[in-house]
């Protein structure tokens, strides 16, 4: 019993947190790789102006330094580093970050998340597989592939309690 009320506090935590927030900035969730180099493989923003696919390739800062890139070149403040990218390419500032690594996109998403997600952008020459088609852009074959493989929330506060999704203040 107890474990479930800290599910509910934190669920109510978290809501709380989000609609007081995208009242001053659109908060911010990445998807990271932890097991290649910890770079920021996709991102989006939520906020009062709606949901935005950010691709941190070509999200930069004034130095030309890319959200992809941020935790090598600012490890003591990647996101820090991450909001002054945001600003400066798009001109929101977001103050909270929802970090998600593979082991939780996989557990809320499906085992193949990443692997459909990579196919349907042609990823490393990935040609597609049985869930998806073909070639199409980062955001489009991420929300495809969340589409197609639903989502299961009751994962989201246990991976936030395993520390798979974390919370980031910048």
């Amino acid at each position: 019993m107890k474990k479930s009320k800290i599910i509910l506090i934190e669920i109510a935590i978290i809501v709380i947190l989000l609609l007081i927030s995208t009242i001053v900035s659109p908060i911010m969730i990445v998807a990271e790789d932890t097991e290649e180099d910890s770079s920021i493989d996709m991102a989006a923003t939520i906020g009062l102006t709606g949901f935005n696919w950010i691709y941190p390739g070509s999200s930069v800062n004034s130095e030309g330094q890319t959200l992809h890139n941020v935790h090598m070149n600012n490890p003591e403040d990647p996101y820090g580093a991450a909001r002054d990218i945001m600003t400066y390419s798009y001109g929101v500032t977001p103050h909270f970050f929802f970090s998600i690594n593979n082991d939780a996109a996989q557990a809320i998403f499906g085992g193949s998340i990443v692997d459909d997600i990579r196919a349907n952008d042609g990823y490393f020459g990935y040609a597609g597989n049985g869930n998806v088609q073909g070639s199409m852009s980062r955001g489009d074959a991420v929300g495809i592939a969340m589409l197609e493989n639903g989502i299961n929330v009751l994962e989201i506060p246990i991976q936030l309690i395993l520390g798979n999704i974390t919370l980031h203040f910048a």
